[in-house]
């Protein structure tokens, strides 16, 4: 019943005009982050590792303002999710290299974890006529798990694998042209991982960018998308050349290099909540305390 609730709540905030769903986040967001106190720890965790020679008081700018952009980007999925073409169309910019999608060739849409990574699931879609796959995890309220399974393939021909399903089906869709839209910058844990630098600290990181682009023979294209007063602008990167090599290491070495580099343009919109330094290398202290 709650759920139930809750979806219905989520469908009419989606109607509502976007600076006044955006207010709404700011006030979530902050209520979030005073009363959030063990995510908030992990935000600050977190950007200590990475921005070390930023200053307290700018990293606690950067963490209050991380949390409004989780609310305004939880919100937005009202309208994301259920709203019409003409309106995503007219929030959603798009900007840079979306000639890399024509054609047929095998492609894996690297999509880091911004708070707008769903806005960017979403242009392409609507705006690339192309068999996407993308991998989720299953959510434990099936309700809450069809909506999003719904809000993410409403357009296009989009489907959702499940990632516990295996990496076959994956490389087959790749094979017959497809594109996969893939978030790797996380960690899942040492089974799944491999230990590469991000922020000069060993990150344990799974290596799949690397691995599904050389089974699929798949070019690899970075998406990367950022929450804007007027929505969300989403910027295609050019393919990168030489790319995957023989060295899975250094492949994602260099993903977490290039991915650093997107992150200082906006730091506060990167998804600093998750605990990216909870698996640890042998014999190194744990972060989260």
């Amino acid at each position: 019943m709650g759920s139930a609730i809750g979806l219905f709540l989520m469908r009419q905030l989606g109607r509502l005009p976007l600076p006044c769903l955006r207010g709404l986040g700011w006030l979530l967001g902050g209520l979030l982050y005073l009363l959030a106190v063990p995510r908030r720890r992990v935000v600050a965790v977190n950007l200590a590792l990475c921005f070390p020679e930023a200053g307290a008081a700018q990293r606690r700018r950067w963490a209050r303002r991380a949390f409004v952009y989780f609310a305004q980007s939880w919100l937005d999925r009202g309208w994301l999710w259920h709203a019409s073409r003409e309106v995503l169309n007219r929030r959603i910019r798009l900007i840079g290299d979306w000639h890399e999608f024509d054609g047929q060739t095998p492609t894996i849409i690297f999509s880091p974890h911004f708070f707008g990574l769903e806005a960017g699931g979403m242009a392409l879609s609507l705006n690339v006529p192309r068999a996407f796959t993308s991998i989720f995890t299953p959510q434990p309220n099936p309700r809450v798990d069809a909506w999003m399974k719904a809000g993410r393939s409403r357009f296009g021909d989009v489907r959702m694998l499940n990632r516990f399903d295996g990496v076959k089906p994956i490389v087959s869709s790749l094979r017959q042209g497809g594109a996969l839209y893939l978030l790797p910058d996380m960690n899942f844990g040492p089974e799944e991982s491999i230990f590469v630098p991000f922020y000069g600290h060993l990150a344990a990181t799974v290596p799949s960018l690397s691995r599904f682009a050389r089974l699929g023979r798949a070019k690899v294209v970075p998406v990367v998308s950022r929450i804007t007063p007027e929505g969300y602008e989403v910027e295609v990167m050019p393919a990168w050349s030489g790319f995957p090599t023989d060295d899975v290491e250094a492949d994602t070495a260099l993903m977490n290099q290039r991915l650093q580099g997107w992150i200082d343009r906006m730091p506060d919109q990167y998804y600093w909540v998750h605990k990216r330094f909870k698996t640890r290398p042998p014999g190194e202290p744990p972060v989260y305390r």
